[in-house]
Order: C-alpha cells, then structure tokens, then sequence
C-alpha cells in the first residue's frame, strides 16, 4: 500500500503545530488515517471552501478543524488549521481556506503546463 504524502499549503502547518498537544495529536491522527486511504472518524465536505474540500472535526476541551482535500492522486493538500469558537465557521476561515485551495489550483495547474 502507497502511503499519500501530506503538502501544506500557505503556513498551515505552523497553524497544526499550534494546536494545544492533544487536538495536535488528534489532526496528526486523522491525517495519519488519510493518508493510507481510509476516511478520519469525524469529517464532513466543505464544499464552500472547494471542490472536494472536507474537515476533520477535532473534539477536545475546545473545538478545532482542518481543511483538507485528499482527491487529487498525488498528495493530501491541508489547506487551513484553526480553533472553532462558535456554532458556525467563521467567515475569515472559510475565506482563507478558498484562498489557499484557489493558490493550490494555481499551482497544480502550472506544475502540469508543459514548458515552453
């Protein structure tokens, strides 16, 4: 089995390696899963963020989340890392999390140009 490598898009791994140790952990596990193909226990789509987006919902004293998507072949893209203090995700969050995917795309798309 191929183990899919994890790319950090803008400075989110700095934001994972800010989480308090135990939802560090926890985003460390769930990622860990990912990678060898099998869906984190507790995620949902984000499609507001991107196509194929999803979250991994982290639950301990406090709530987080990490925006991922993991459908392209050739790597797992973590896209934004943060606390969730309310109810609804902020719109700061969200909109961080579109402007990495659109730089992700961006940047896919010119590492798949042919060179002149």
């Amino acid at each position: 089995m191929t183990i899919k490598p994890i790319r950090w898009v803008g400075a989110t791994r700095e934001e994972i390696q800010s989480l308090p140790d135990d939802a560090r952990k926890e985003a460390g596990f769930a990622l860990w899963t990912l990678q060898q193909g099998i869906q984190p226990s507790d995620f949902k789509p984000m499609s507001i963020v991107g196509k194929g987006v999803e979250e991994i919902r982290i639950r301990t004293a406090d709530a987080y989340r990490v925006f991922y998507i993991a459908r392209f072949e050739e790597a797992i893209y973590v896209l934004h890392a943060f606390q969730k203090k309310t109810q609804k995700t902020a719109k700061k969050n969200i909109e961080i999390g579109q402007k990495r995917y659109q730089q992700l795309l961006q940047n896919r798309l010119n590492s798949i140009e042919p060179e002149p």
